[in-house]
């Protein structure tokens, strides 16, 4: 056998092994095991993204991985291979003024549940990264790392990512100066001097810092008699 044989063996072995999971479920009785992650809990700026996906049972899809394993032209051609051979998938955005409104992990939960309800056929089986998904009847099952760990979730990472970073691309444009197709909404050093020049705009989060602080700042100036 070639070495391109063996590493083709290896890759199918690899992603067997992230069907653990799933193989589990399937052999509980459960027919449709729905994977779902989030994108966009840590940046300063942009929505917050949750996909949720369901895979059959026997999709392959050489190199798919943790999102931020893979690189972005990676990403994007696999994106497509995702939504072409799952049997249902729903990416949902947060805003940011919901994400304040609401705090970060009741918007991300929002995102997660949003997206299950959307999938249509509907799933019996939740594998979810990390956290349990509240008000759903569905069985879930948590996994930590899950997006290293299962396909399914895996998957949904990739669809969330990939979703994030085409609308920060497109605020990039709507709010030129800072940076947002580079970094994405993180905190960079070229985001923060970005928002320290020019403040912040209306897609960064009021509630995160250094933003809550800028803007209290702004809001509080002494007026001239005081």
């Amino acid at each position: 056998m070639g070495r391109s044989g063996i590493d083709v063996d290896r890759e199918r072995q690899r992603i067997a092994q992230l069907k653990y999971y799933e193989e589990g479920a399937y052999q509980e009785g459960y027919q449709l095991v729905a994977g779902i992650d989030e994108v966009g809990r840590g940046p300063i700026a942009g929505p917050v993204v949750a996909a949720a996906v369901i895979l059959p049972r026997d999709f392959f899809l050489r190199g798919v991985n943790d999102s931020k394993l893979v690189n972005e032209k990676n990403r994007l051609s696999m994106v497509q291979n995702i939504k072409n051979e799952a049997l249902a998938w729903a990416a949902v955005m947060i805003s940011p003024e919901r994400i304040d409104q609401k705090n970060i992990l009741q918007a991300t939960l929002e995102a997660m549940r949003t997206a299950v309800l959307e999938l249509v056929p509907c799933p019996d089986f939740l594998l979810v990264d990390a956290v349990k998904i509240p008000d759903m009847k569905i069985v879930q099952y948590p996994i930590i790392k899950g997006d290293s760990l299962s396909i399914s979730i895996a998957c949904a990472s990739i669809i969330a990512k990939v979703e994030r970073d085409q609308v920060m691309h497109t605020y990039d444009q709507i709010y030129p100066g800072y940076g947002f197709a580079r970094h994405k909404g993180y905190a960079t050093r070229e985001h923060l001097a970005a928002l320290a020049q020019l403040g912040s705009c209306p897609i960064h989060r009021g509630s995160f810092e250094p933003v809550r602080s800028m803007r209290a700042d702004t809001i509080h100036q002494p007026g001239l008699f005081e």
